[in-house]
């Protein structure tokens, strides 16, 4: 069940994503009800897509509850593993308390994007839940990462920071203007920051990353080396992800493209992190080996 909550709070990520992005954001204009202080959703377009987001997110909650469950029936009890299973309902909670307050605050940037940071946090709260529970009763627990590996998880970090500063500046507000809402025309407000400059940044950031792992890469090219298919596979997922943030930034940046992008960005995320996971499973095996044997 730690690699369904892992996956469960995957697809919510996305499925928010498509809220926002197909203008539903205020398609249920009330929290925890719809609209009219009905819980379901009316048979329409915009109320059923975040309607349906919102269901997302009780598959979400069930997913980490039997996670909880499992970490606590589990013989013998691990204290880690009770820990972060608890820290998963506890951002779980959080999530849906700053859900409501994005509703509330007419999809204010600022929440929205803190919605989307918290929804990572969570996704690597669960990365850790998965591979502690894959660790032996007999095994340490206190490994620490590699340098390089904090380096690449602090790189992905600058990535997704500056990634919603673009989405918050961007031409996808989350609901439709202009649509009477509580009485008055809905107006959204957007990141008073000029999209070309931010989108450089992200750019920058991505770019900067992207090195960082090539370097690692090289240094971990040994077939043999445990951290190599990771790091390959990281490589991989960047370099996918950058070609499609060229690619919807160049045409105009459809919705279609930024969902995807969005999907990419917590892919990116969790294998990132599952670099740095392994690394400290199988130590800096290259920083082991004799000097002579990194130029063969």
């Amino acid at each position: 069940m730690c690699i369904a909550s892992l996956w469960a709070l995957c697809a919510i990520i996305v499925t928010g994503a498509s809220v926002r992005l197909t203008g539903s954001g205020l398609g249920c204009t009330q929290w925890p009800t719809c609209n009219d202080g009905n819980i379901v959703a009316p048979l329409e377009y915009h109320p059923m897509i975040e309607f349906v987001n919102r269901l997302v997110t009780g598959v979400v909650s069930i997913a980490v509850i039997v996670a909880v469950a499992g970490s606590l029936i589990r013989q013998p009890r691990r204290r880690d593993l009770t820990r972060w299973s608890l820290a998963l309902v506890a951002g779980v909670v959080a999530q849906i308390l700053i859900g409501a307050v994005v509703v509330m605050s007419d999809l204010e940037y600022s929440m929205v994007a803190l919605h989307f940071l918290v929804s990572m946090v969570l996704v690597a709260a669960a990365v850790v839940l998965v591979n502690r529970a894959g660790i032996p009763d007999d095994e340490p627990l206190s490994r620490p990462w590699p340098t390089w590996a904090k380096a690449l998880v602090g790189g992905c970090v600058a990535v997704l920071l500056s990634g919603p500063l673009v989405s918050s500046a961007g031409p996808h507000p989350g609901a439709l203007e202009g649509v009477a809402h509580d009485g008055k025309d809905l107006v959204l407000k957007r990141l008073p920051i000029d999209l070309v400059w931010v989108a450089r940044l992200h750019s920058v950031t991505v770019w900067i990353f992207v090195l960082g792992i090539v370097a690692v890469a090289w240094r971990h090219r040994r077939s043999d080396d445990p951290m190599h298919r990771p790091l390959v596979d990281l490589l991989v997922v960047a370099v996918a992800q950058g070609a499609i943030g060229y690619t919807q930034y160049f045409t105009g940046v459809p919705a279609l493209l930024v969902g995807i992008h969005v999907l990419g960005a917590t892919l990116l995320w969790v294998m990132t992190l599952r670099v740095a996971q392994v690394a400290a499973t199988a130590g800096d095996t290259v920083a082991a080996r004799p000097a002579t044997a990194l130029v063969t």
